[in-house]
């Protein structure tokens, strides 16, 4: 079975936190949420706590396929803090790995080098992070084995889109179809 990892520090965005979780998990996904701050109480920007499943120095990465950041101020920039992750991210996606964020957190990716020569998109006024690549026009892209959204309006739109790596077109749009989205 596939599994991924969500990475959770302290001003997280829940809407695309949670919305993503909630739709990789409908689409039969095994996703762990992953602390970087240190708890696995992690509060976000708008002072919901979710409780994450592990701490990111007890977790052996080369067992996922897909790792996930969520946006949000100050999470966005609380997960750039870790120096962990950010060494992680490059091996990671190096590897041949996929890598997904939205909203501002494409621009850590952006920043690490990783969106060179790629399509993507983030919250309006971090394209300057998004170093080397074209700034598109989407709400979601797609660009080989990296996906980038916008923001939390897009959501589910995104983790639908993470699906599709995964999952045959038919079980991608019967999921849609429940979440009232198509």
């Amino acid at each position: 079975m596939t599994k991924m990892a969500i990475f959770l520090a302290t001003g997280f965005e829940e809407i695309e936190a949670v919305s993503t979780i909630d739709v990789l998990r409908r689409g039969g996904m095994t996703l762990d949420l992953i602390s970087v701050s240190g708890n696995l109480d992690v509060t976000g920007a708008h002072d919901i706590t979710l409780k994450c499943d592990r701490l990111f120095y007890e977790v052996d990465y080369s067992e996922y396929e897909v790792l996930i950041l969520p946006g949000g101020m100050p999470g966005t920039e609380n997960l750039s803090k870790h120096e962990s992750l950010m060494a992680l991210l490059p091996t990671f996606y190096s590897s041949g790995k996929k890598l997904a964020a939205i909203c501002a957190a494409p621009s850590i990716l952006g920043d690490l080098g990783l969106l060179t020569g790629k399509e993507a998109i983030a919250y309006p006024g971090n394209e300057a992070h998004l170093k080397g690549a074209k700034i598109s026009g989407n709400e979601v892209v797609m660009d080989g084995n990296i996906i980038t959204a916008k923001g939390a309006g897009v959501a589910m739109a995104f983790g639908l889109e993470i699906l599709k790596w995964y999952l045959d077109e038919a079980e991608v749009v019967a999921l849609q179809k429940k979440l009232i989205l198509a």
